[in-house]
């Protein structure tokens, strides 16, 4: 007899063990782990993109300079309550802060092309919404910073009790 593949089942079980890994604080190092390798390449990626545009705007060098210090952050959050608590929301902050500067400086460099924000200027100029990108990196430190760790119990609950 053939087995049938239960899609549903599937995803309620996967759903179920994401849940189980919220509760029991496992998911705390996850996303700061995530948080540190999304800050890598999302760095890269502004980099390269920036210096495509041959840093143009001295402001081009921030996100080059903020968004990598989640790189040790997120990593250090992994392997220390403190630094998750502490270090992770205050590069995450700056990166989402930066993000949102961003967003406003390119749709700024898009109303300035001729034509004024039009398809065809969101489109070739400056890319509208790239540093909202950065931003949920930041983002994802933030819920990080906010989640429980492995191994405590639970706001409001007091051991013994």
């Amino acid at each position: 007899m053939r087995l049938r593949h239960n899609p549903t089942a599937e995803g309620a079980a996967l759903v179920a063990e994401a849940v189980r890994d919220v509760r029991t604080g496992r998911f705390e190092r996850t996303m700061s782990a995530l948080t540190a390798a999304g800050a890598a390449v999302t760095a890269g990626e502004i980099y390269l993109s920036h210096d495509g545009a041959s840093f143009g705007n001295k402001m081009m060098w921030w996100p080059i300079v903020v968004v990598p210090a989640a790189i040790p952050a997120g990593i250090a959050s992994v392997f220390s309550r403190r630094a998750a608590h502490t270090v992770l929301p205050l590069a995450s902050a700056a990166i989402v802060a930066n993000g949102l500067q961003g967003t406003y400086l390119h749709w700024r460099g898009i109303s300035q092309r001729p034509g004024g924000i039009t398809r065809y200027n969101i489109e070739a100029g400056p890319p509208a919404f790239a540093p909202l990108l950065a931003s949920l990196v930041g983002g994802m430190g933030l819920l990080a910073a906010v989640l429980r760790r492995e191994g405590r119990p639970p706001q409001g609950d007091r051991a013994g009790a």
